[in-house]
């Protein structure tokens, strides 16, 4: 199976209630579907973020699984979870990949497509 098999769908927002824009604190939450359209079960082992403010500021993410879990998930099935990650900036843009462990043992990266992080109605 190779990273083409997984399928990750990025849905990020805005949560106007736990940020404080007079203070360069944008809090964003997202949710993370991985769909594994391959013919084996894999499990995510960890994860790799780069996300990058409107300054330029740049911050690795880098640990084991997602959430505290290292999900297996099924071949046809899918796995989501939500997490969320402040910048100083109303604008930013996180990418990145997760380590998956086939079956038999073996591993691959499935690339995380980069994904807009922006105060609604910022950008049009």
């Amino acid at each position: 199976m190779s990273a083409a098999a997984i399928h990750i769908s990025p849905e990020p927002r805005y949560l106007a209630e736990r940020s404080s824009p007079e203070d360069d604190h944008y809090v964003f939450a997202y949710t993370i579907t991985i769909t594994n359209r391959g013919d084996e079960g894999v499990t995510l082992i960890s994860r790799r973020w780069l996300i990058t403010d409107a300054n330029g500021k740049r911050v690795e993410v880098e640990g084991s699984g997602v959430v505290g879990e290292q999900p297996t998930i099924a071949a046809g099935d899918e796995y989501s979870y939500t997490s969320g990650v402040s910048l100083e900036t109303p604008v930013g843009v996180m990418e990145g990949f997760y380590t998956l462990r086939r079956d038999d043992g073996s591993e691959f990266e499935a690339p995380i497509p980069a994904f807009r992080l922006a105060l609604p109605n910022l950008i049009n």
